[in-house]
């Protein structure tokens, strides 16, 4: 069940990231609303994996999954550019999360 909690996390901490730009340097009232409730949110269900799962191994996967979840959603959202070293860097991530839900 932590595994699902931490992934859970590491979709809402996807979600803040997104949330962050509309807030215009959290100048939006309502965007920022948005933005602060969805940190709080994605901190607070990473606390609950971490009843159960090491510190380190959570917190790495937390942010495992952010970064790849802003990657892509930044290539298909965003049209932020694709290249061979991000895709590498993609790929790395991934498999660290793997890595670390494999070895846990």
């Amino acid at each position: 069940m932590s595994w699902l909690i931490l992934l859970l996390a590491g979709l809402v901490e996807v979600a803040w990231s997104q949330s962050i730009k509309p807030t215009h340097n959290f100048t939006r009232p309502l965007p920022t609303l948005v933005c602060l409730i969805l940190m709080a949110a994605a901190v607070w269900l990473l606390s609950q994996a971490m009843n159960t799962l090491p510190v380190g191994t959570a917190y790495a996967v937390f942010t495992g999954i952010g970064a790849a979840g802003a990657i892509t959603l930044g290539i298909v959202l965003n049209d932020d550019p694709v290249s061979v070293g991000r895709m590498a860097a993609l790929s790395l991530i991934v498999g660290g999360i793997v890595l670390a839900r494999v070895t846990t």
